[in-house]
């Protein structure tokens, strides 16, 4: 079973490769243009696994790439107060 299959299972994953980013010193800054390119990766790349993740690609599909920012940095965010860590 893939880590896209799970919601939680994807949000820990998130949160764990969060946790690498920021113990290796990335700044938010940079942190949020990953995860907009990790976004604009699975919107175009990869089929939505769950409830969730479609909701994710529906939102990504209409926003600008202002609101994708926004999203892409709710979603650290989000990962960041669920981290296991």
């Amino acid at each position: 079973m893939s880590i896209l299959e799970n919601w939680e299972q994807w949000k820990n994953f998130l949160g764990d490769r969060l946790d690498q980013a920021q113990l290796q010193g990335m700044s938010q800054e940079v942190i949020g243009q990953m995860a907009h390119q990790v976004g604009d990766y699975l919107s175009k790349q990869v089929d939505p696994k769950n409830e969730q993740e479609r909701v994710l690609s529906d939102l990504w599909s209409v926003a600008s790439e202002e609101e994708q920012q926004a999203i892409a940095s709710v979603m650290v965010k989000l990962v960041e107060n669920n981290s296991t860590h």
